[in-house]
């Protein structure tokens, strides 16, 4: 049930992150960015500033640029790793300029500075932004090689002290098996980090895994392609796979 008090709906979670993966915003294309994607995300965000829901975003660069491929056919997987970093930035500020079109206010944070575009990534700043109801959108991974945007998003989920995390795919959840390959695949409603982590479900990788179960934070794997997804999970509603 959706609850309003003076017209501003009242969510489950307060401060919560929302992890991207670069692949979503190819929409309906092979390679890059579709805008139609990001108006329509965006479009659904602004629904959840509305709301007073402080969201901060992590995004992938793999719709450009994927440094472990790169590295499998040869790259140095440094330079791999810093070229995919750069990757998520471009997706970053694509998705800043499809927010700033349906008014939405936002920042960008990235993990080295690239001045010019964006703020270095500093946690005081990026809450208070927070506070002030603008979306904060984390790009460059890490800064280091060698660790995923999953491991990212974590990471930061932690430091700004998020109630959620929020992982954006492509199927409704978590599955005993893959289900592109098995009719018979069964989603999990919930499962236990310890579970994901013996069962090699592969939601994230393990060290992302690891670390949530660690610092106890959920995370919630739910269908982005499906409308409207991203407030039903706010809303509490019974959607995707909820590991905790």
């Amino acid at each position: 049930m959706k609850l309003c008090l003076e017209g501003v709906s009242i969510n489950k979670y307060k401060r919560v992150l929302l992890k991207l993966s670069g692949e979503a915003f190819l929409g309906s294309r092979k390679y890059g960015i579709d805008p139609l994607f990001l108006r329509d995300l965006a479009k659904e965000i602004h629904e959840i500033v509305l709301t007073k829901t402080e969201l901060a975003i992590v995004i992938g660069g793999g719709n450009i640029f994927r440094g472990m491929s790169a590295s499998a056919n040869g790259m140095n997987r440094v330079a791999a790793d810093y070229m995919g970093m750069l990757a998520t930035i471009m997706n970053a500020l694509a998705l800043q300029d499809a927010l700033e079109n349906e008014g939405v206010y936002s920042r960008v944070q990235t993990s080295f500075e690239i001045r010019q575009v964006a703020e270095p990534f500093i946690l005081r700043r990026a809450i208070r932004h927070l506070e002030k109801n603008r979306v904060v959108i984390f790009a460059g991974g890490t800064g280091n090689p060698y660790f995923t945007t999953d491991t990212t998003a974590v990471l930061r989920a932690i430091e700004i002290g998020a109630d959620v995390i929020l992982k954006a795919t492509k199927v409704d959840g978590v599955y005993d098996k893959d289900p592109v390959q098995h009719a018979d695949a069964v989603m999990y409603r919930t499962i236990s980090y310890r579970d994901v982590l013996h069962q090699d479900l592969r939601v994230m990788d393990s060290t992302a895994v690891t670390l949530s179960k660690d610092n106890n934070i959920p995370l919630l794997v739910f269908n982005l392609t499906v409308p409207g997804n991203i407030s039903r999970v706010l809303q509490g509603e019974d959607v995707g796979t909820l590991i905790q």
